[in-house]
């Protein structure tokens, strides 16, 4: 099982300027850089400082000059906001830039908030919908002489200019959730990203199981790769670990408010959760973080990874915001990268 970094520009408050926001993402990616991470993923969300993250194409082609080895990731750009000839021409440039370094995750999106703003009137359903048009017209693209007559998009014979580096095309990974999604990534022949949330291991086994059914319903397709997508911190003590999981319940309370869409949003941040409200969802308690999540010290959470790689995940992305200080993002990323990945040779 191979270890990446999930990582954006993100916070609750307003303490710290986006300059700032943006250099400890740079100084995380360069960790897991040089701590021989297999990879780091970054996303696409607007109007939100709780994931700061614009154009993750622009992110990359930074960190493209800034890292050697690990692979560069979106994950994830979302499709509804696309048309196919922009997402191809900027992902081949990216490409290029990157020197064959970089995975493209596409997703249908999951903020009412961005598609009121963006897309009035979209849903998740049609969100899926364009989504499941654009994969294969960007593959059209980078092959060139390509026309498209579709529900959403039409446009006369094109050729992605450029054309990316890696051939045919970077890797694609969709998003997936539902038994629909699985089965329409592995048709296309893209690998899958499956995020549980705070759902805990039956989620995970059960995302795990709708993969491979859906592998199973197209045997002549190549196997493609699933990752794992949680969130994760690596303790230096019991206290420590005590504080983790204080921190990563605010953070999914803010993560559902968003969600929900019905919290008043002033400069991008939505209105500061009280102590009681906090208290309000025992969904989202620190102990249900503690037993849904890998947040302990390294030997638990390598037993929790250990688990999770017998289930057949072939990589395993370490979300790391969780709207803690920079200084314990950091000193949790580097303990993973020097006691829990030795652990899996």
């Amino acid at each position: 099982m191979k270890f990446s970094l999930f990582v954006h520009m993100e916070r609750l408050n307003a303490e710290q300027s986006h300059r700032e926001l943006y250099e400890e993402f740079v100084a995380l990616a360069e960790i897991a850089d040089r701590g021989g991470m297999h990879a780091v993923w970054t996303g696409e969300h607007h109007g939100m400082d709780f994931t700061i993250a614009p154009n993750p194409f622009i992110n990359l082609a930074d960190l493209a000059r800034r890292t050697t080895n690990v692979r560069l990731g979106t994950g994830t750009v979302i499709a509804p906001f696309w048309h196919p000839i922009k997402l191809a021409g900027e992902a081949a440039m990216t490409d290029i830039i990157c020197n064959g370094r970089l995975d493209i995750g596409i997703a249908r999106g999951a903020y009412s908030f961005e598609y009121e703003r963006l897309h009035p009137g979209l849903d998740a359903w049609g969100a899926g919908q364009r989504m499941r048009e654009l994969v294969p017209a960007i593959k059209g693209l980078w092959a060139g002489d390509y026309a498209h007559e579709g529900e959403f998009y039409q446009f006369p014979k094109t050729s992605s200019a450029p054309k990316p580096l890696q051939q045919p095309h970077p890797p694609l990974w969709i998003a997936a959730r539902d038994p629909n999604s699985h089965e329409f990534a592995v048709a296309s022949g893209c690998n899958v990203q499956v995020t549980p949330l705070a759902n805990g291991e039956a989620e995970i086994e059960s995302l795990m199981e709708r993969f491979n059914a859906a592998c199973e319903k197209f045997p002549d397709v190549a196997r493609p790769k699933i990752m794992l997508l949680l969130h994760t911190y690596v303790g230096a003590d019991a206290a420590d670990v005590e504080q983790a999981l204080k921190e990563v319940s605010t953070y999914y309370n803010y993560f559902f408010a968003w969600f929900k869409n019905q919290r008043p949003i002033r400069q991008g941040l939505i209105e500061t959760l009280s102590a009681e409200e906090l208290a309000a969802n025992p969904n989202l308690a620190p102990e249900v973080m503690r037993a849904n999540m890998p947040l302990g010290t390294a030997d638990q959470v390598i037993a929790r990874l250990k688990v999770y790689e017998a289930l057949g995940y072939d990589e395993y992305s370490l979300w790391i915001d969780t709207g803690m200080s920079f200084e314990r993002k950091k000193a949790s990323l580097e303990r993973f990268i020097a006691d829990v990945m030795p652990a899996f040779g």
